[in-house]
């Protein structure tokens, strides 16, 4: 968003991580790919694709959500059908904690312009769910695929991002090493800035 924890979406050729939202907000973390990031315990079992899709957003929604899956050459599964215009996507394997999301129709199409790096339709806000938490390569590049040398993953914890608008960012405070227990905007200054708000407990 991410997204890194947008990167299923780059992979799956649609539209998350996207970057990138589990238990409690926690602060920047000090791991790497090779260790368990802070919000790396999860009651969900993220082997179990469509249960992992779910744990992303609240069960209203999550429970008539399409869920899809990318695979690692970029083919989209569909892992079931849906009826109310969100779709939710498991866990990515290739960031150091869980990761899932749920998006609406609108952040599905901010996402698709991440991807294509095209600009993102005006006024048209999206929002994104993401219970589980989520790993962050970068809050200033929306590219990144891995923490600069040196530099660490940004953990997240449970968060909703709104996606879609400019005048939603006043006053958010942006930066590389974001306080991710209040509000932020991430990817400030480019035209996939987005908000990103903590949300207390989990999505079930």
């Amino acid at each position: 968003m991410h997204h890194v924890r947008m990167a299923l979406l780059a992979a799956a050729g649609m539209s998350l991580a996207l970057s990138g939202c589990k238990q409690g907000p926690v602060a920047e973390g000090a791991g790497n790919e090779a260790e368990a990031p802070a919000n790396a315990a999860s009651a969900t079992d993220h082997s179990d694709p469509v249960t992992s899709a779910m744990s992303a957003a609240p069960a209203s929604i999550a429970g008539d959500a399409t869920i899809v899956q990318a695979a690692a050459d970029g083919k989209m599964t569909t892992l079931r059908e849906g009826k109310n215009g969100w779709t939710c996507m498991p866990d990515s394997p290739t960031t150091p904690g869980p990761d899932p999301m749920c998006m609406d129709a609108n952040a599905a199409k901010w996402a698709q312009a991440w991807m294509t790096k095209a600009e993102p339709p005006a006024n048209t806000v999206g929002v994104m769910y993401m219970m589980e938490g989520g790993t962050d390569a970068s809050n200033t590049d929306p590219y990144a695929t891995g923490p600069a040398e040196a530099k660490d993953w940004i953990h997240t914890g449970p968060h909703i991002m709104i996606v879609g608008s400019k005048e939603v960012l006043a006053g958010y405070p942006t930066g590389a090493k974001p306080d991710t227990s209040a509000p932020y905007v991430m990817w400030a200054g480019t035209p996939y800035a987005h908000l990103m708000v903590p949300v207390p407990g989990s999505a079930q």
